[in-house]
């Protein structure tokens, strides 16, 4: 692999640091366990969909220190011993990922990823890991608050050009289509992916002819199957519409229909109810109208409540930069390291009291009723604990009001976190993206819809089991004497 195409180096120089110093002071095979999660969910949501497993599976296969690397990592001032850089060279990931599965509901403060393996190993994944997790979260979140307003209409992904790089289109193209959008603009993401690809035109290829007229009509000879026209380059109802209507006529001369219109800019909520009204009156009632635009969630919600006639949705910028949070906030914490053989947990303290850790290694599983088939909470246990998988009473409470609390009995533990690599060995197979997308509908059918709504979501509980709270108490304590 080429430097640019190698991604180990896509970390933090701390990382790196960190690891010498392990190598250095003789500590770098030590076992450590690492819990990747996020605190709070964005946009105001009442849930967050996890996506970027597979760019994560891929950059550990593909983990190794090329010769760019370590000529590279030899030039910096810290000047490496060459030692260190030979153990770089020999490098392979052994350690073990355990990951909730893509398109899956996620909530706050519950291990989204697992690292396991030597503090060497666990260190250097973090900050790649953190990246594709958090972008691709958070764009796929995005995703899901515009097709809970969309009501069945068709979401295009069209945010490529005010995208952060390349990168960020592709694979937020592919986060977006998890959540259900239908197509994106982007062929490098189609081809890649086999997400279905959509466009129409620019209001340059109208701009570059005689007339309005013209350009549509040099356009529907071109390409006359499913053609939509843009509709707004000078006047959206006295010359767009018209326009679009003739050339209507035209396709039905030669045995086609026209596909749609689009609008892209005015008040898309009365040009689309007049468009309608033109369309229909023509006789081209099959006919769709395309809307962009800045469009989002709250806009897209609010066109519909006044009655706009929009069939079709173009999502770019909104979504793929996600405006309004531009970055999800997951966090990779320590929280156990192995000494004598044995994992001994470790927290982390801070003044702000939404950052103190969860210490030990976790499980984490989705507590579904039985009586109604829904999710109830989900339960973060110590790795080994047995009662919930006995399937044992257990006790469900407020961790920062315990005296809040009840007990549930008929209930089906889900675990959430999947083997993904082992010792090494990625033993996961990726599903197909069209399975990934099911199955996260399929997730959203779990769920009360007040956890679903868009605006002040009912809070889905998440809870430590008592001996895990307990033990993050203890800790405290000990820290604190």
């Amino acid at each position: 692999m080429d430097g640019a195409n190698n991604l180990t180096l896509h970390t933090d120089k701390y990382q790196i640091n960190m690891m010498y110093a392990h190598w250095i002071n003789g500590t770098d095979g030590e076992g450590a366990v690492f819990e990747a999660f996020f605190r709070k969910l964005p946009f105001g949501n009442g849930y967050a969909v996890f996506a970027g497993l597979e760019r994560i599976v891929e950059f550990i296969r593909h983990l190794k220190f090329g010769e760019e690397e370590l000529a590279y990592l030899a030039k910096q001032e810290e000047n490496y011993d060459p030692g260190f850089l030979e153990v770089l060279r020999q490098f392979r990931f052994k350690g073990t990922v355990h990951a909730v599965e893509e398109g899956s509901l996620v909530f706050p403060n519950e291990p989204i990823v697992r690292v396991e393996g030597t503090i060497f190993e666990t260190q250097l994944v973090e900050t790649a890991l953190l990246n594709f997790m958090n972008y691709q979260t958070l764009i796929a979140t995005k995703a899901s608050r515009i097709k809970q307003v969309a009501s069945g209409d068709i979401l295009l992904e069209f945010g490529t050009r005010r995208a952060q790089e390349a990168d960020a289109a592709v694979w937020g193209a592919r986060a977006a289509y998890i959540a259900g959008f239908h197509a994106t603009s982007n062929m490098h993401a189609g081809m890649m992916f086999g997400i279905p690809t959509k466009g129409t035109h620019a209001h340059s290829w109208v701009q570059g002819h005689e007339s309005e007229e013209e350009a549509f009509l040099a356009y529907a000879k071109a390409l006359p199957d499913g053609v939509t026209l843009l509709v707004d380059t000078y006047d959206t109802l006295r010359s767009g519409v018209p326009n679009a209507i003739k050339t209507a006529r035209y396709l039905e001369s030669i045995g086609k229909r026209l596909g749609g219109i689009r609008l892209d800019s005015g008040d898309l909520a009365y040009l689309s109810k007049e468009a309608r009204k033109m369309l229909d009156a023509a006789g081209l009632q099959d006919a769709k109208i395309v809307a962009s635009n800045d469009l989002d969630e709250t806009l897209i919600f609010n066109l519909k409540a006044q009655g706009a006639r929009i069939d079709t949705w173009g999502v770019g910028t909104q979504l793929i930069t996600a405006a309004d949070q531009p970055s999800l906030g997951g966090v990779y914490k320590l929280t156990a390291r192995k000494c004598d053989g044995q994992y001994i947990p470790v927290i982390k303290i801070s003044g702000n009291p939404e950052k103190v850790s969860a210490p030990g290694k976790k499980d984490v599983y989705r507590i579904m009723n039985r009586s109604t088939g829904l999710a109830e909470a989900d339960y973060m246990t110590l790795h080994e604990e047995t009662d919930i998988l006995n399937g044992e009473r257990i006790k469900l409470f407020d961790p920062v009001h315990p005296y809040i609390h009840r007990f549930i009995s008929d209930y089906e533990a889900v675990p959430l976190l999947k083997p993904i690599v082992v010792d090494g060995e990625i033993v996961y197979k990726l599903p197909p993206l069209e399975e990934i997308r099911s199955y996260h509908e399929h997730q959203l059918s779990l769920f009360r819809p007040e956890i679903l709504r868009k605006l002040n979501p009912d809070l889905y509980p998440v809870h430590l089991s008592e001996q895990a709270w307990q033990l993050k108490t203890d800790l405290i304590k000990a820290h604190q004497q």
